[in-house]
């Protein structure tokens, strides 16, 4: 094998587990675009989720698109699973604008449905009465 074969072998092994890592952390949200107290690391995974989705788009070389979504608050079990009270009840009060999966859901089929010579690289879907 040769030393640019084992380049491009390694490059599609971590393609490869980024698209594992990036399918299984379902994108990013808006913390990639804002930090807020108390959810520093939290925001600095999406941080660096956008750039790997970045940087992926720029090694690609038109390859493939990579469209990162970025939601913000949306619908889901969380708050249920959250066993500090006051946190618990903060997150009610903060998903009380929150939209449904469909909404996300209906952003990741405008981006897929593009031309092929069309790469829609972020989008940020977030409520229209929400602050973040």
């Amino acid at each position: 094998m040769s030393s640019r074969t084992g380049h491009h072998t390694c490059q599609g092994l971590r393609l490869e587990r980024l698209v594992e890592e990036i399918t299984g952390e379902g994108g990013t949200a808006v913390g990639a675009y804002e930090v807020s107290p108390t959810a520093a690391v939290h925001c600095a995974t999406k941080f660096a989720v956008r750039a790997i989705s970045e940087g992926l788009r720029q090694e690609s070389a038109g390859d493939i698109r990579v469209t990162l979504v970025s939601p913000g608050v949306t619908e889901s079990e969380l708050a249920d699973h959250i066993s500090d009270p006051r946190a618990r009840e903060a997150m009610k009060s903060y998903r009380a604008v929150a939209l449904p999966a469909s909404a996300i859901a209906e952003a990741i089929a405008y981006a897929i449905s593009q031309p092929s010579q069309v790469d829609v690289n972020e989008i940020v879907v977030r409520p229209t009465a929400s602050a973040q």
